[in-house]
């Protein structure tokens, strides 16, 4: 799992990322003028090892890729890791930083693109590049996976997309994401639960699509699986 971490973030497939996520750190948001930006592609984050996988979208361009962690640094970190708290998965309510020690546990966060890209929105060419990553990771963390959680659409269906690369077995049709939702994937001899969650972002929270109820409902079935 180093090994991809490290493969990850030197990665310079996508020409319009690369673009934006290096023009971002060179800019700089006014209220982080006098911080370093990671600038770079954003790997997971967590144990090499775990039972439970949350899977995004991409890094924001002012949170993971100023931080270098996915989540950090922006008001969706700021909801994601005060829940995983709650419910007893991270060790602390707030991810600030890289080398902050934050310990998640038996649980690791991914997502099916590493880089920022421009409106928070990859194309599908750029979804399609990235998806080795995803691949490598998902066939990493297989042996010990139980549940995914999938943070809005795009992580819900790039899941499934991976886990059939994989050879696993996924229902068909392939099952609609919404919030609460569920599917049991098949990897070789064990079952893995996919749940949907709509996604941290803050049209959901500002509009009270999802509210900290519901997100702390989903993410306690992390704790739900841990030994």
């Amino acid at each position: 799992m180093a090994e991809l971490d490290e493969r990850v973030s030197v990665c310079r497939a996508c020409p319009r990322l690369v673009a934006w996520r290096e023009g971002v750190a060179q800019s700089k948001r006014a209220s982080f003028a006098d911080e370093p930006y990671w600038g770079r592609p954003v790997p997971g984050v967590g144990t090499a090892s775990p039972r439970g996988l949350v899977v995004g979208l991409a890094p924001a361009a002012n949170g993971a890729n100023r931080t270098g962690r996915m989540f950090t640094g922006d008001r969706s970190g700021e909801w994601l890791y005060g829940s995983l708290h709650r419910v007893g998965v991270a060790d602390r309510p707030e991810a600030r930083h890289a080398g902050d020690g934050l310990d998640l546990g038996r649980v690791r966060i991914t997502a099916p693109v590493h880089c920022a890209p421009p409106a928070n929105m990859p194309t599908a060419e750029e979804r399609r590049t990235c998806s080795v990553w995803l691949d490598r990771e998902l066939a990493l963390v297989a042996p010990t996976l139980r549940i995914i959680v999938a943070l809005g659409g795009i992580g819900w269906t790039q899941t499934l997309a991976a886990a059939r690369r994989l050879g696993w077995d996924v229902p068909r049709p392939a099952p609609r994401f919404g919030h609460g939702a569920g599917a049991t994937l098949v990897a070789g001899d064990r079952t893995v639960r996919l749940i949907g969650c709509y996604h941290v972002s803050m049209r959901n929270t500002q509009t009270g699509r999802l509210t900290r109820e519901m997100l702390d409902d989903v993410l306690s079935r992390l704790r739900e699986e841990r030994p």
